[in-house]
């Protein structure tokens, strides 16, 4: 285990790098959150180095400032993956997580070799999606994990506010469909929010598999920690074959010619 704290922008990002294998990144949801993603590290991390971190102003990474926005959030993500020297990595995100290394596969595409959206949200700011989730967290007792910092405010509003923006840009839904990665979309049967979203984005992906995990809630790993690393596995022993087979055949720097399923 490697930890390390990463100087950026008006802070200090604290990463823990954990395994050997394929690289990957790890993405905690929110925003604002601390990580809380060392469980899901523990499914992949024996065939996987991952790396996992606390955003600016959040756990464990310091901060001086009063709130940021995604493009700050992604150039940190950029920052690390510079720092640890590699030339690019799976990118999985959980919750808010997803939606950022949604957006990360899109403007830093170079540095992704597959993408793994777990429980996301999706590409909307749609009322009936949040009455819906309003309704069952009222209604719904869900399972939640232990976390060991509490949510940065100021963190979360800055960002949720910097995501709304970006996500009214007119050509954002084709830029999403030109995107050419093996991804993955990671769902919960008994998530408290509507998993219409998620299943758009998907299908936005022309090289995209969609997975809806029985019985699960949003943090899938507190009840279905097995299914969810029989689901994690296999794609990523994926996308690493090709890449290999693709930089032994000459076809593409990063090696992204493959379907889903193959």
């Amino acid at each position: 285990m490697v930890e390390k704290y990463i100087k950026v922008e008006n802070g200090n990002l604290w990463t823990e790098k954990i395994g050997q294998g394929v690289p990957v990144i790890l993405i905690s949801g929110g925003p604002g959150s601390c990580n809380y993603l060392e469980p899901l590290s523990n499914l992949i991390e024996d065939i996987c180095e991952v790396i996992m971190f606390d955003p600016k102003g959040c756990g464990r990474s310091n901060y001086d400032g009063n709130g940021y926005n995604f493009e700050a959030c992604l150039q940190d993500i950029e920052n690390i993956r510079e720092e640890y020297g590699l030339k690019n990595w799976v990118v999985i995100g959980h919750s808010w997580g997803a939606d950022l290394g949604l957006a990360y596969s899109l403007l830093y595409p170079k540095s992704v070799i597959g993408y793994v959206s777990i429980s996301g949200t999706g590409i909307q700011n749609d009322r009936d999606w949040k009455e819906t989730y309003n309704r069952n967290i009222v209604e719904i007792d869900e399972l939640k994990p232990n976390f060991e910092y509490e949510a940065n405010k100021i963190v979360h509003r800055s960002l949720i506010n910097s995501w709304r923006e970006f996500i009214k840009k007119p050509l954002l839904l084709r830029e999403i469909s030109q995107i050419d990665l093996p991804s993955l979309f990671i769902y919960a049967e008994n998530d408290i929010r509507p998993s219409w979203s998620i299943k758009q984005v998907s299908n936005l992906i022309p090289n995209s598999r969609y997975i809806e995990i029985e019985g699960a809630e949003h943090y899938i790993w507190l009840n279905k920690k097995k299914e969810l690393g029989e689901a994690l596995k296999p794609f990523i022993k994926l996308t690493m074959h090709y890449v290999e087979q693709a930089k032994i055949e000459g076809e593409t720097d990063n090696g992204l010619r493959y379907k889903i399923g193959e």
